[in-house]
């Protein structure tokens, strides 16, 4: 989707390539036209004291920006523009929740920004890191089914929980946990893929590439696969912050066993493709998820 020219890739590595640039404009400006009108509308009480009511600034901001983008852009740069746009609405959303909603509702306001900034990041950190490999799915917005039945489980876990049990959702603060899980979390990640640089990708690959080197410093000197253990961390880490106690448990148990059959793939590819390295590298780095041991040859 971004073609690589002929510069050096630590030249290319400083510069966004066209689509990059897109998302990043529309993300942050999204974001910032929803609430540079909506915080002092809200603050003053210049909209009815009603949820629904103060929703109306930011949604109609937000449609307002789609017709832009849309009468500006065409084809694949309105794809993108479109994604990044609804993220950076998500986000200003979020935030004006965490600032004005009922106290309850504070801490999904924060779990919708972590959100917000996981799938826009993912984009961008790719755009930045391994551009030539950067495509409408880098957003992981279409993840799986079970990824967005999984997110919806969530919320309403949440919402019936706060229905009938408003006190337990900020029970001794525990939520900060979660905070603190999905800020570690997405470090990690976002430290790996730009580590990784040309050699990380969303997809188990199959074939080695000419450019897929086998990363052992940085991150990687710690575990094998720190995209997966950032992954899992910020996973547990929202439900946390939403005080699920039915989620955390089943997030934990779901994600263990994908990353678990994951990595047992990805890692007999990993031997083919790099061999003795490889093994050598797995014994003297773990996976970094816990009793997950990977792919081993006895």
């Amino acid at each position: 989707m971004c073609a690589m020219n002929s510069r050096s890739s630590a030249g290319a590595r400083c510069h966004l390539c066209p689509e990059g640039r897109i998302s990043l404009y529309c993300f942050l400006a999204t974001a910032g036209l929803v609430l540079l009108p909506s915080v002092p509308q809200i603050y003053y009480e210049i909209v009815p004291n009603v949820w629904g009511a103060i929703l109306w600034g930011p949604v109609l901001y937000y449609a307002l920006i789609n017709l832009i983008i849309r009468f500006v852009l065409r084809n694949m740069e309105y794809q993108v523009a479109i994604r990044a746009s609804f993220l950076g609405f998500v986000m200003a959303a979020s935030v004006l929740v965490v600032c004005f909603a009922p106290a309850p509702w504070q801490q999904f306001g924060v779990y919708g920004c972590f959100m917000a900034f996981f799938h826009y990041s993912e984009f961008l950190v790719i755009a930045v890191a391994n551009p030539r490999t950067l495509s409408l799915d880098s957003f992981m917005l279409n993840h799986s089914v079970h990824y967005g039945l999984a997110a919806a489980a969530s919320w309403i876990e949440f919402g019936l929980e706060l229905h009938f049990l408003p006190d337990f959702k900020r029970y001794a603060h525990i939520w900060l946990v979660g905070v603190a899980l999905c800020t570690f979390g997405e470090i990690v990640r976002k430290t790996a893929i730009i580590t990784a640089g040309r050699s990380f990708t969303h997809l188990v690959q199959d074939e080695k590439h000419s450019d897929h080197k086998l990363i052992t410093h940085g991150v990687y000197a710690y575990s094998r696969h720190p995209s997966y253990v950032g992954w899992f961390y910020w996973s547990i880490g929202t439900q946390l912050i939403l005080m699920n106690p039915l989620c955390i448990c089943i997030y934990a148990l779901v994600s263990w066993l994908f990353f678990h059959d994951r990595i047992y793939v990805e890692e007999y590819s990993l031997l083919y493709f790099f061999q003795s390295d490889y093994a050598r590298y797995q014994k003297q780095v773990p996976t970094g998820l816990p009793f997950i041991k990977g792919y081993l040859i006895d």
